[in-house]
């Protein structure tokens, strides 16, 4: 099995940012990790169902079906875009939240201001 240049970067991107979001000690930057976490998942499905050579799913002269894309993995990882983005919105607004409410992005001095 042959790996792939953007694969290697892809989980290299994804573990990297998950150690920073281990030792991160500030909201805003836990925030972006995790973005840069779903990017990194996003590009690893995307480059392992990318074929060199094979037609859109979609117009133009289908009748041969083995030189298709498979279009599922577009679709699921579009999916998760938008998944993402909700997911990175709703975490934004609840450090907006904690902010106004404990002037913090502290993660340890949050945690003592919450005891």
């Amino acid at each position: 099995m042959r790996f792939e240049v953007v694969e290697i970067f892809a989980v290299l991107m994804f573990f990297i940012s998950f150690y920073g979001l281990i030792t991160s000690k500030n909201a805003i930057k836990s925030i972006v990790f995790i973005v840069l976490m779903e990017t990194a998942a996003i590009m690893f499905f995307l480059s392992i169902g990318y074929s060199r050579g094979l037609l859109p799913p979609i117009g133009g002269n289908l009748q041969n079906i083995d030189g298709v894309a498979d279009p599922l993995t577009q679709a699921l990882m579009i999916t998760a875009i938008i998944i993402g983005i909700a997911v990175t919105a709703i975490n934004i607004i609840m450090l907006i939240t904690l902010c106004r409410k404990l002037k913090s992005t502290n993660w340890d001095a949050l945690k003592e201001q919450s005891e």
